[in-house]
């Protein structure tokens, strides 16, 4: 079981933010797994990559995937507090899952 986080490259947020919506995805997606998919994946170490996309259309592909396969997933917009204009997509989560079910929605992508 695995969570990956698929974050944009694309609008320059600093470490700070970056890290804020990597959390702000991974809790969203939690919470839509179903119960026994989360127990499983706590009880294995909840086991997170990060990865780079580089568009929001990407991250829209890529959640129309997860989508597709079943997996829980959580597209993330942010608040416009800081860095960025109101709505902006800045990340998207896939799982917890299977690895090999959430590598066939992110295995292309590389590492942040």
């Amino acid at each position: 079981m695995k969570q990956a986080i698929v974050a944009r490259t694309d609008i320059g947020m600093g470490e700070g933010k970056l890290a804020a919506q990597v959390a702000h995805a991974s809790l969203s997606a939690y919470q839509d797994a179903g119960r026994r998919a989360r127990k499983k994946w706590q009880g294995e170490g909840q086991k997170k990559i990060v990865l780079k996309g580089d568009s929001e259309g990407l991250l829209f592909e890529l959640a129309d995937k997860a989508d597709k396969e079943g997996i829980p997933y959580a597209i993330v917009r942010d608040a416009g507090h800081t860095q960025l204009e109101p709505g902006t997509v800045t990340a998207l989560a896939v799982g917890p899952a299977r690895d090999d079910t959430v590598d066939r929605v992110t295995g292309d992508l590389s590492l942040y």
